[in-house]
């Protein structure tokens, strides 16, 4: 059976897992829905994790790798282009390319992929057809494709619908032209079953009972149960056994004795098996070329929930079980760093939702952790300080452009284009990573919520000095109790409250901001003086704003560097490091 092995690619939503489940469907591939089969992914609606499925057309096998699309999970998608034969490139029809579409696209450009584009959701009102299609084409003409990238082939499809056109107007009830289409332009997966094998890992995954099992593509021979070396750069050659050969079918996995080359299987028995290393039968073979991993670019602490609430709602509170959970999560999650040589646990990650992720999977297993404010990692290359920079692209209503630009200059984003479009102005801004800590939350308040903001890595640059990145205070509570709707209404007239009335407070933990940028004290637990006395309007219900609820995310945006962030099963507080003002002060006092 003659093997296609293909790899999903676009921006964040404009797609991907759709178009992917509609050709499982249609194939007979599904079984139980989605490729997102993670909480997390299904409740925010994004892939956070690649996926390997398989279909069979027309007797044929293709392999597809559903990728992520936010640029926090980059290393996933890096990895897996390098496994494959050609991409299939998904852009959405009212967008058009976005800085995630640029990013993947250019790596397998770089690889020599010839891509199939699909444009999807042309069902929308504002979708532009014509425009996208010119913006695609200039996009492949900005990365330098080669003549023969160039003459792409555009599918256009309704991915909810399941449905695959070849002409925009044609009349299709199916994924079909799709499916034809992969069969026509993508080509057959090399497949030498007489050479010695060499198979290469490109993911991993973990398995309780088999643990730690990698994702390989096999680029030569058969491969069965048994002996093998194991060779990497730089490393020593070791012998090891594949005990379990796993091939895809749908989203389900079958155990296989052989697999060969061209396919890609899942491998357990090689406990220390990494990303990129090559597995063969002669321990003289040649190595395959090396898959490079991204670098994190922000660092925070983890460490043991002290809180005076600490342990009332979590199974793992412990060091040890922090540290447990650490280390298997870096079994798979190869974007992750972890020292674990201070007291505290200084993690690593490619951004600030790829450590949210880890932590909204933690505290869904019953941890209770803190976490320090995110940094930059700043690094000194020849010499000189450098720190990473990302690309900005921002799509809004002309009427916010102003502030959005007043703002970033503040943080020292360059705009380094601008143009109009249908659904308002798309802006481009080259911005230090430290720029983007903490902006997100303000955007979504500056646009009332009508703009599109993603970001994309660029590189490391000169250290380009101090960003004030927070204009707000903290209000603290200096008691511990019960917080009532009489304090909180008062307390409401100096700034946005982070809690609501009945909440449990203790003294230390920041309950809301001040419009202006001092920290202040309060009393939230205060009630009202009974008297025998009544006056007019004293007795007027209570009129208290809702509360603006912390998240992970939000948490880490909006914490100030005295702070740590408080993630149990139930509730994500903010508190201060020091918990009474003195000790505030006698801090203060010895750091100045």
């Amino acid at each position: 059976m003659d093997i296609r092995n293909i790899a999903i690619i676009a921006h964040v939503d404009h797609g991907k897992t759709t178009i992917t489940d509609a050709v499982m469907e249609q194939t007979g591939a599904s079984s139980d829905g989605s490729m997102d089969s993670d909480s997390i992914e299904q409740e925010r609606g994004i892939t956070i994790y690649a996926k390997n499925t398989a279909v069979e057309y027309k007797g044929t096998k293709i392999n597809i790798v559903d990728t992520p699309g936010h640029a926090d999970f980059g290393s996933e998608v890096e990895r897996v282009l390098r496994s494959i034969d050609s991409v299939v490139l998904v852009v959405d029809a009212q967008e058009g390319p976005m800085p995630q579409t640029r990013f993947v696209l250019k790596k397998s450009l770089e690889i020599g992929h010839k891509p199939l584009v699909v444009i999807n959701k042309i069902d929308k009102p504002a979708a532009r057809l014509g425009e996208v299609e010119e913006e695609i084409y200039e996009l492949f003409l900005d990365l330098g494709a080669s003549d023969e990238q160039l003459d792409f082939n555009i599918i256009y499809s309704i991915a909810r619908e399941g449905i695959a056109k070849n002409n925009p107007k044609d009349d299709s009830k199916d994924m079909t032209p799709l499916l034809d289409a992969i069969i026509e332009h993508v080509e057959v997966a090399p497949n030498d079953t007489e050479a010695p094998f060499r198979l290469q890992s490109f993911s991993l995954a973990y398995d309780d009972f088999l643990g730690r099992m990698a994702v390989a593509r096999i680029y030569e021979g058969k491969v069965g149960i048994g002996p093998v070396f194991v060779k990497a750069q730089n490393k020593k050659t070791r012998q090891s056994k594949i005990i379990k050969i796993l091939t895809f079918e749908g989203v389900e996995k079958k155990e296989v004795s052989e697999a060969v080359a061209g396919d890609i299987v899942m491998i357990a028995g090689i406990d220390d098996i990494d990303i990129g290393e090559t597995i063969c039968e002669n321990e003289d073979a040649e190595i395959l070329p090396a898959i490079t991993v991204d670098e994190p670019t922000i660092s925070l602490e983890f460490l043991v929930n002290d809180s005076p609430f600490a342990g009332q709602e979590g199974k793992f509170v412990t060091r040890e079980q922090i540290r447990e959970r650490l280390e298997k999560e870096l079994e798979v999650n190869v974007g992750l760093r972890v020292d674990f040589t201070g007291e505290n646990f200084t993690v690593s990650g490619r951004g600030e939702l790829h450590i949210a992720v880890l932590l909204e999977n933690m505290r869904r297993e019953g941890f209770e952790v803190a976490v320090s404010q995110p940094h930059v990692i700043i690094k000194e290359i020849n010499g000189v300080k450098q720190e990473p920079f990302e690309e900005m692209t921002i799509t809004v209503p002309e009427e916010y452009s102003g502030a959005i630009i007043e703002k970033l200059g503040k943080r020292k984003g360059v705009m380094t284009d601008m143009k109009h479009e249908q659904d308002g102005v798309r802006m481009l801004f080259e911005i230090p990573t430290r720029g983007i800590l903490g902006y997100r939350n303000e955007f979504i308040i500056d646009t009332k919520g009508e703009g599109i903001l993603s970001t994309q890595f660029l590189e490391f640059r000169p250290f380009v000095g101090e960003i004030k990145r927070r204009s707000v205070g903290s209000m603290v509570s200096g008691e511990t109790g019960k917080a009532l709707g009489f304090s909180l209404a008062n307390l409401q007239q100096r700034g946005a409250l982070y809690i609501g009335a009945s909440t449990q407070v203790y003294q230390g933990q920041v309950i809301g901001n001040t419009s202006r940028g001092d920290e202040m004290t309060v009393n939230p637990i205060k009630g009202k003086h009974l008297t025998n006395m009544r006056a007019s309007g004293s007795d007027d219900a209570l009129n208290l704003t809702p509360p603006i609820p912390i998240t992970i995310e939000k948490g880490m945006e909006i914490m100030s560097n005295d702070e740590y962030l408080e993630i149990t099963p139930k509730n994500v507080r903010l508190r201060k490091k020091y918990l009474t003002e003195n000790d505030r002060i006698k801090a203060n006092r010895k750091s100045a």
